[in-house]
C-alpha cells in the first residue's frame, strides 16, 4: 500500500483581484505548508497555481496519514512514589488517575536527575483526506485579504464568491466543505473555450487537463512568460520594442487564462500629445504594453493581450482601437487647454489646494521650499536663483487638468509645460525630478537644481508633520515619512552632497511660524532620518553596530558619514581592528569607572613615564596626530584607520606591561590621560568600542580596572 500520493487543491472563484492575485498565490501555499507541518503531515514538494478564477495547490508525494504521535507525561519521582512498604503513594496514585490507568501500567523513566514515573502514549495518526478540508479552509481564512465578500445565503466569506472546490488524493475525491461548497474531483475550464466541467481521474493530471482541455494555463508563472514572449515576438516582427513593464506584465497575467496578444494602432496626430500621457493611459486604463522604435521613440501602435483565441483577429483589434481612441482624444484636449496657461500663472490656484490641514494650502507649502531652496543651494554653491524659480513652479502643475486626470504625472506635466514656457532646462528638469526617488531602487535627480529641490520639500514636509505632532507610529505612516527620510538620505549619500543635515532643517523649522512647530522638533526628525541609516547599509550588508559607533561622534553631514561608515566596516575586518575595538572598550570602561579624574586638554607629562611601553605608545599618538590633521580633513577615514591599526602591538604592550591605576595618584592620573588621548584618536572617525567584533583569545592581562 503506498504512503504517499499527490493532492489537488483548487479553490474556483469568481475573477479575483488582479494585482493582488500573485501575493494571494503565495500566502496560500505559505500557509497550507505550515500547517502540514503543524500536523505532522510530510510532503516532497508543492507546487502553486494562479488564474484569474482559480487559487491552487498540487502537493507532491504527501503522506497518505499523519505520523503517530508518541507522548510522554512525567509523574512523580520515584523515590517519593511509594511508602515504605512499597504501596503506591497519593502522589503516585493521583498521577495514575490523570492518565486514566493503574499505578501498576506506568513505566519508570531514568534521566540524569533521577527516576521518575511515567505514561508514555501513542495516538495512530489520521489519514490526511480527513484532515483536508479544514487545513484547507483554515489556511484560506488566515490569507491577507482587507475585505472579504458574503456571496448567497450562506456565512462563508472570501475575497470572491466560491463557485467550486476540487480536491482529489492520488486517483481518490476527498469528501468534505470548504466555504460552504462541497468538494468534488471537477474542474472547469475557460470561461467561453472550455465552460463546462473537467472530471480528473489523478490529481497529478490538473494541470495538463487544463491546457489540453480546458483552454487554462493554470501555472502564473509559465501564463506570464507567454505573455511576455508573445508581446515581444509582435514588437519585434514589425520592427519594433516593447516596452514591457514588469508590473503590468503581473496584472495582464492575473486578467487572462488563455493569453493571446494582437497589435493594434492609433492616430499619429496622438503622438503630439507628452509620450507619459498616453503611455499612462495605455497602462493603467487598457492594460495595453507600448510600442517604440528601436531609438526609444514611442509609436502609434499599442500590444493588447486578449483572453481568447478569436475567429476573427481583426475585429477584436478593432474593439481594442476603438476604446483607446476617446481615451486619447479627451487627453489630447486636456493638454491643448492646459497649454493656453503658463506654469507660473498657475500658482495662486495653489491657495486653494490643502497640503495639509494644520499647515495651511499647497501654496503655503510652495512658499516654505521656495525659501529653504534658494537657503540650500547658497550652502552647496548652487545657483540660488535657479532654485528659487524651481521651487515657484514646482507644483504649479497640481492645478492642471492632465494632472487632475493623470495624478502619477505630476511633475512630468510640470516639466513640458515648463519648457513649453521658455523656463531653464535645470529647472524644467527640477520640476520633474523632486519626487525622485520615488520608490526603493528609482533614480535619483539628475540635475543640481532637481536634487536641492527634491531635499528641501522632502525635509519641509517631514518638519512640518513631525512639529505638530503626527509623526508615525508603529506601522503606520500616512504622510510616507519613512520613504521621504530614505530618499533624502540616498541623495546626500549617493549624488553625494556634502550637506549639513542637523543645520538643513533648522533653517527649515524657521519658514514655520514659531508657535506652529514644538520645540524638540529638529532634533526629533534628525533622530528620525539617521534611524533610517540602520536599514539603508543593512541591505548593503553593512551591519547595525557600524553605523551606531559612527552616529556616535555627533557627526550630521550624511555624505561624512558614510564616507566614515564604509572606512569603519572595512576596519573591523582587520585582526587590528577586532583587537582594538575591544581594547577601546576596555579604555571605555576605565575611564568611565575613574570618575574622580577631571582630564583637561593637556597632554601626558613624559616625565612621569615609567615603562617603555607607555613612551612607545605616547610616540605613536604623537605621530599619527601630525599625519592626522591632512587625512581628516580629506575624509581620508580608511587611512586614518589605517594608521589606527597599527596601534594595535603598541596597545598590546602597553595593557601587558602596564599597570594603569598604579598607587601613586601622580602616575595613575598621567596614565589614565595617556589613555583618553589615545581614544581621542578613534572618536575622530567613530566610538569604535560599539562595534561587536569578537576578539581572538588572548592571555590575561595585568588588572587595570581601578
Amino acid at each position: 500500500m503506498d504512503t504517499s500520493s499527490d493532492l489537488l487543491i483548487e479553490i474556483g472563484t469568481e475573477e479575483l483581484p488582479p494585482v493582488a492575485l500573485p501575493h494571494l498565490s503565495a500566502a496560500f501555499a505559505d500557509g497550507f505548508r505550515k500547517r502540514l507541518a503543524e500536523q505532522s503531515i510530510g510532503f516532497v514538494d508543492l507546487e502553486a497555481f494562479a488564474a484569474p478564477r482559480r487559487l491552487a495547490l498540487l502537493v507532491k508525494g504527501i503522506a497518505t496519514r499523519q505520523a503517530d504521535l508518541e507522548t510522554l507525561r512525567r509523574g512523580p519521582a520515584v523515590a517519593s512514589a511509594f511508602e515504605s512498604d512499597g504501596t503506591a503513594s497519593k502522589a503516585a496514585q493521583g498521577f495514575a488517575r490523570s492518565c486514566g490507568v493503574s499505578v501498576e501500567d506506568l513505566i519508570r523513566e531514568r534521566t540524569d536527575k533521577g527516576e521518575w514515573l511515567a505514561f508514555r502514549t501513542l495516538t495512530a495518526g489520521r489519514a490526511t483526506a480527513e484532515l483536508v478540508p479544514a487545513l484547507v479552509e483554515a489556511t484560506l481564512a488566515d490569507l491577507p485579504v482587507p475585505r472579504r465578500m458574503r456571496w448567497g445565503d450562506g456565512e462563508a466569506q472570501f475575497v470572491r464568491p466560491v463557485h467550486w472546490v476540487c480536491l482529489v488524493l492520488g486517483d481518490s475525491p476527498i469528501a468534505g466543505r470548504v466555504l460552504g461548497v462541497e468538494a468534488s474531483v471537477r474542474t472547469w475550464g475557460h470561461r467561453f473555450h472550455h465552460p463546462g466541467p473537467i472530471t480528473l481521474v489523478q490529481a497529478s493530471d490538473y494541470a495538463e487537463r487544463l491546457r489540453s482541455e480546458g483552454f487554462v494555463e493554470p501555472s502564473f508563472e509559465r501564463r506570464r512568460d507567454l505573455v511576455r514572449k508573445q508581446v515581444e515576438a509582435i514588437a519585434a516582427s514589425q520592427g519594433l520594442q516593447a516596452e514591457v513593464d514588469p508590473d503590468l506584465l503581473d496584472e495582464v497575467t492575473a486578467l487572462v487564462e488563455w493569453p493571446r496578444a494582437l497589435l493594434g494602432g492609433f492616430d499619429k496626430d496622438f503622438l503630439a500629445v507628452p509620450s507619459e500621457v498616453l503611455i499612462e493611459t495605455m497602462r493603467k486604463n487598457q492594460k495595453y504594453f507600448p510600442v517604440r522604435d528601436y531609438s526609444g521613440a514611442l509609436q502609434p501602435f499599442f500590444i493588447a493581450v486578449s483572453n481568447i483565441e478569436s475567429k476573427d483577429l481583426s475585429q477584436v483589434r478593432a474593439g481594442n482601437e476603438r476604446v483607446i481612441r476617446p481615451r486619447f482624444t479627451d487627453a489630447k484636449f486636456f493638454w491643448e487647454q492646459d497649454l493656453k496657461t503658463r506654469l507660473e500663472d498657475r500658482f495662486p490656484r495653489l491657495e486653494s489646494l490643502v497640503f495639509q490641514e494644520k499647515l495651511g494650502s499647497m501654496a503655503d507649502k510652495a512658499r516654505r521650499v521656495v525659501r529653504l531652496a534658494r537657503a540650500l543651494a547658497e550652502r552647496l554653491g548652487e545657483d540660488p536663483a535657479l532654485a528659487e524659480r524651481a521651487a515657484t513652479l514646482a507644483k504649479c502643475d497640481l492645478t492642471s487638468s492632465m494632472v487632475f486626470e493623470f495624478p502619477a504625472l505630476q511633475g512630468t506635466i510640470g516639466r513640458y509645460c515648463a519648457e513649453r514656457g521658455g523656463e531653464d532646462p535645470e529647472v524644467s528638469q527640477a520640476v520633474e525630478e523632486q519626487y525622485r526617488p520615488r520608490f526603493a531602487g528609482d533614480a535619483l535627480p539628475q540635475g543640481s537644481c532637481g536634487r536641492v529641490l527634491a531635499i528641501a520639500d522632502r525635509l519641509d514636509t517631514l518638519v512640518g508633520i513631525f512639529g505638530t505632532d503626527q509623526r508615525p507610529s508603529g506601522a503606520k505612516d500616512p504622510y510616507g515619512l519613512r520613504r521621504a527620510s530614505i530618499a533624502v538620505l540616498r541623495i546626500l549619500i549617493e549624488t553625494p552632497i556634502a550637506l549639513d543635515l542637523r543645520d538643513a532643517l533648522d533653517v527649515a523649522a524657521q519658514g514655520y511660524v514659531a508657535e506652529v512647530l514644538k520645540e524638540d522638533t529638529v532634533s526629533a526628525v534628525l533622530a528620525y532620518i539617521l534611524d533610517r541609516l540602520v536599514s539603508y547599509y543593512q541591505e548593503l550588508g553593512i551591519g547595525a553596530d557600524t553605523v551606531d559607533a559612527v552616529l556616535a561622534t555627533g557627526v550630521t553631514t550624511v555624505s561624512d558619514l558614510d564616507r566614515r561608515i564604509r572606512a569603519v566596516s572595512d576596519f573591523r575586518r582587520l585582526v587590528e581592528g577586532a583587537a582594538l575595538a575591544a581594547a577601546n572598550k576596555r579604555i571605555r570602561n576605565i575611564l568611565a569607572k575613574s570618575g574622580e579624574y577631571t582630564f583637561s586638554g593637556s597632554d601626558p607629562d613624559p616625565r612621569l613615564f615609567a615603562d617603555r611601553a607607555e613612551f612607545g605608545l605616547w610616540e605613536r599618538i604623537v605621530g599619527i596626530r601630525l599625519a592626522m590633521v591632512t587625512l581628516v580633513e580629506a575624509q581620508d577615514y580608511a587611512g586614518f584607520l589605517g594608521l589606527l591599526a597599527g596601534l594595535r602591538e603598541d596597545v598590546d604592550s602597553f595593557f601587558e606591561q602596564v599597570m594603569v591605576m598604579a598607587e601613586d595618584p601622580r602616575v595613575r592620573a598621567n596614565r589614565l590621560l595617556l589613555l583618553r588621548r589615545l581614544q581621542d584618536l578613534f572618536l575622530q572617525v567613530a566610538d569604535i568600542s560599539r562595534l561587536q567584533i569578537e576578539e581572538r583569545p588572548r592571555e590575561a592581562m595585568q588588572g587595570d580596572d581601578p
